[in-house]
């Protein structure tokens, strides 16, 4: 997905950069690839929100028995790499939405 996104937002700053016309087609599709990013940033929200529970389930039953530091150290592991990807999916989101912005004034 970051590879997806990365060469999409190069995509359209390159259409930017260029003196297209047809600024409503661009603008119509660039809508709905938001739309697709947004479903897929909200999935990666939830995914690590539950990481995160489970994370910290996994703390509180280290007290019960300490089999649990293998699951805990398992979790986190996972965790922190999923907070990176989700922030980076958010603020790619975000400057999609700077770009539809720009595309705006471009068709003004």
């Amino acid at each position: 997905m970051r590879k997806y996104l990365k060469e999409y937002i190069e995509l359209i700053d390159s259409k930017l950069s260029s003196k297209n016309k047809d600024w409503q087609k661009i603008i119509n599709e660039h809508l709905i690839k938001i739309k697709f990013f947004q479903h897929e940033r909200f999935i990666h929200l939830c995914v690590t929100l539950f990481y995160a529970l489970f994370s910290l389930l996994s703390l509180a039953l280290i007290t019960l028995h300490p089999i649990f530091i293998i699951v805990s150290v398992l979790l986190f592991g996972f965790l922190i790499p999923y907070i990176f990807h989700y922030f980076y999916l958010e603020n790619g989101v975000q400057y999609l939405y700077k770009q539809y912005d720009l595309l705006k004034k471009k068709m003004d």
